[in-house]
């Protein structure tokens, strides 16, 4: 479902291989997530006996100074070695295929069979002066035309597919391989591989002649998620969740570069940022923004509010104040620090001569002493403030070498809201739709949402989300029947029903 150049589901392929239905869900994104970890393919499929066991990866790794796609696959089928090496014997084909099966059911005269042919071939090696061949390494099976395509296919995209077959100790095992350079992989490289894959499925279940094995069945390709990605106000936010921001999430993206990398940093003599300052209206999105940057970092998230800082007795929030900064520098794992609210924590430094604003120094004062030191001490931690008021907060505490990082965290604009609206439908489509269960309707059009939306922020968007997820349920749940999937119009009720408050 692609709504007015928002896609809002991702796209979807259903292939014809080998007899099975296999649907492919966002191909594109899979060999992306690939070049930073191991993506799974092929979980928890059903194959036809006797294959017991699949394991099947796609990962990214740097070999040679070149950044590759790697496809790896085991198999593994249960069964009685001795049959499958028939086809180390030579006895491939429907004959030996049949005469395999004999064998597994325990037929005395196919195992003589069997027992006269390794005979034969250990006799013929010892008079050729050749080394006896070994049952448990096999000989790859004879192929039928549409085993043979796909081979041939793999090979014409460059995928040099290596497939071993061995025999072990109760059972039979295929690995399947297949790489190609990083900056050449496509989708049609992900289907060649499922295909080979499917293939050694076939050869496993002795199904080398036809293709009636995987006949009726359903593989899906991709990590459509029982555990879908984080709506966009969890913990586990991600910058690719954050919507309208483009040139803040890029600045983020720099960040985390320069953490990443501390080696790099070094050799230079750059100081990464030690301070970020983001500042704006509520609802904008910044607290969001630092656990982002936490979880791009790969760091703990730390939030300090002001309860724990301001204490009603006289030296008390100088004392929390040093507290929380003796506490980072002890940190041993990366850590992003969020004193949200910034201002009601420090404010006005500087302003005034009564108690209560020497108070206020004072803590301003320990602040500025504590940041002065903290990146030398523990370059692990990165300090981040919000506020919604910058015009409160002291300049002396936010300049360079404090907060090095200052931005601004405005309204979204109509295009960014279109994005944020179009960014959180899909993680909601992600997280709960199901075969069978359909929660947006083809019409919904991110676009002209963002049109009616003026003036509000991500928070809001997502509240006129709530609201129509609340009303869906409600009228499911005392009609007792199943209602239809969220509308256009049902949308548009919701930013009116926002409007009016």
């Amino acid at each position: 479902m692609t709504a007015h150049g928002y896609p809002l589901r991702p796209d979807t392929e259903t292939l014809d291989l080998l007899g099975a239905r296999v649907t492919v869900v966002d191909a594109a994104g899979l060999l992306a997530d690939a070049d930073t970890l191991p993506v799974p393919l092929l979980t928890d499929a059903a194959f036809p006996a006797p294959v017991r066991q699949l394991r099947f990866t796609l990962r990214a790794a740097t070999r040679d100074g070149r950044r590759t796609h790697h496809f790896e696959a085991y198999l593994r089928a249960g069964g009685n070695p001795a049959a499958v090496g028939l086809l180390a014997l030579g006895l491939a084909g429907p004959a030996g295929l049949l005469l395999a099966h004999r064998f597994a059911a325990g037929d005395p005269l196919a195992g003589r069979v069997v027992a006269g042919a390794e005979r034969m071939a250990a006799e013929a090696s010892r008079r050729l002066g050749l080394r006896p061949p070994t049952p448990t390494v096999l000989a790859e099976p004879a192929r039928d035309e549409a085993g043979t395509a796909v081979l041939r296919r793999a090979e014409e995209l460059g995928l040099h597919p290596e497939i071993a077959h061995d025999a072990e100790s109760g059972g039979r095992t295929v690995t399947v391989r297949g790489a190609v350079p990083s900056d050449q992989v496509t989708p049609a490289h992900l289907h060649a591989m499922v295909a080979l894959v499917l293939q050694a499925v076939r050869e496993l279940a002795g199904d080398t002649a036809q293709p009636a094995v995987l006949r009726g069945r359903s593989y899906t390709v991709g990590r459509r998620p029982e555990v879908a990605a984080a709506p966009a106000g969890s913990a586990a936010v991600t910058l690719d969740q954050v919507g309208g921001l483009d040139e803040v999430v890029a600045r983020f993206r720099e960040i985390a570069v320069s953490f990443q990398h501390p080696q790099v940093m070094a050799r230079w003599g750059a100081r990464r940022p030690q301070g970020i300052l983001m500042y704006g209206p509520p609802g904008t999105g910044k607290t969001m923004l630092a656990r982002a940057l936490a979880n791009e970092i790969g760091a703990d998230f730390r939030e300090i509010r002001t309860p724990e800082i301001l204490d009603k007795y006289l030296g008390g929030s100088e004392r929390n104040i040093k507290q929380i900064f003796r506490e980072a520098r002890g940190y041993r794992q990366p850590t992003v620090m969020l004193f949200d609210e910034f201002d009601s924590i420090i404010s006005y430094a500087g302003a005034g001569g009564d108690a209560a604003s020497q108070a206020v120094n004072a803590v301003a004062g320990i602040f500025k002493q504590e940041m002065n030191t903290l990146i030398e001490e523990n370059p692990d931690v990165i300090v981040v403030a919000t506020t919604n008021f910058p015009h409160r907060v002291d300049a002396s505490l936010t300049r360079s070498g404090r907060f090095d990082v200052k931005l601004a965290i405005p309204l979204p604009d109509e295009g960014g809201r279109a994005e944020i609206i179009a960014k959180m439908i899909r993680e909601l489509i992600d997280r709960h739709e199901r075969p069978g269960f359909r929660m947006f309707a083809a019409d919904v059009d991110p676009r002209a949402l963002a049109a009616l939306t003026p003036g509000l922020t991500g928070a809001d968007i997502r509240e006129v989300l709530r609201r129509v997820q609340l009303a869906k349920a409600m009228r499911e749940a005392t009609e007792g029947a199943p209602t239809g999937p969220i509308s256009q119009d049902d949308l548009r009720e919701a930013v009116a029903g926002l409007h009016r408050g």
